[in-house]
């Protein structure tokens, strides 16, 4: 994982899945994927570190929760 990532200007999109959930969301900043890590965050805490994962792990776990 790399851990160098400016992510100041990151764009936000939250889960589907968080409607309903009063704002407690996970967040991911697509726009990073083409360089091959994905950052996760949780919405209640913005201003804390993002997790950054490899983007073939992020797709494998999304579509093991998918199925």
């Amino acid at each position: 994982m790399s851990s160098t990532l400016d992510l100041t200007h990151a764009t936000w999109n939250k889960s589907t899945y968080c409607e309903g959930n009063s704002g407690q969301c996970v967040e991911w900043a697509p726009a990073y994927a083409p360089t091959g890590t994905i950052p996760i965050r949780d919405s209640k805490h913005p201003a804390a570190p993002a997790l950054l994962f490899p983007t073939p792990a992020w797709s494998a776990f999304v579509a093991t929760i998918q199925e």
